[in-house]
């Protein structure tokens, strides 16, 4: 979400792909929860802070559990990737589930992918999987552009006291280590 509020801030048209169908957070990230329409037999993208977004978690209830096995997953997102209004982009961002399982591999394989930038925190149990999607990604050919570092450091709101409840520079070592670009980091806030 902060990589497409910052490229849209630039005047590039972007939009959203929540991949992450066992977990969508798009729509709670973005602020919005409706249904798209649907014009031609095409999803039409939810808009929101100029950002085309497209969600399961706009077509199914908040509470309710995605319970669907690879085929249907798989399913899901070459919808999302054929069957949406998407309109003119200069990006299409899409948001992944962490680890290198269907989701990542469908992607893979079914669209023109510039590149993967890779995002976790800094504890250890979270940069093995960063080790395995950096992986799985040169396998199947697409670029890693780099690592970014997300819930770093929480500051308290109040007094401002900066506390790294997850450790830090965990990715950043990681990019060192696995000769990728470090791309920054990015606080834990509340909200």
């Amino acid at each position: 979400v902060n990589l497409a509020l910052a490229l849209a801030k630039t005047g590039a048209r972007v939009g959203i792909l929540d991949a992450d169908i066992y977990g969508p957070s798009i729509p709670t990230m973005m602020g919005v929860n409706r249904q798209p329409q649907v014009v031609d037999r095409k999803l039409v993208p939810i808009e929101a802070h100029g950002i085309k977004l497209i969600s399961i978690g706009f077509l199914v209830e908040e509470r309710q559990a995605i319970v669907w096995r690879g085929p249907m997953l798989v399913g899901a997102l070459k919808q999302f990737l054929s069957d949406v209004a998407w309109g003119e982009l200069d990006y299409l961002l899409v948001d992944l589930p962490p680890g290198t399982g269907d989701v990542q591999l469908t992607l893979a394989q079914n669209a023109p992918l510039a590149g993967a930038v890779i995002v976790s925190t800094p504890q250890a149990v979270a940069l093995a999987d960063v080790r395995r999607s950096v992986s799985m990604f040169q396998k199947v050919g697409v670029k890693v552009f780099g690592i970014i570092e997300n819930m770093s450091e929480f500051v308290c709101p109040r007094c401002g006291h900066v506390e790294p409840i997850f450790g830090v520079g965990g990715a950043e070592r990681e990019a060192s280590v696995m000769h990728l670009p470090f791309l920054g980091r990015v606080p834990l806030e509340i909200g």
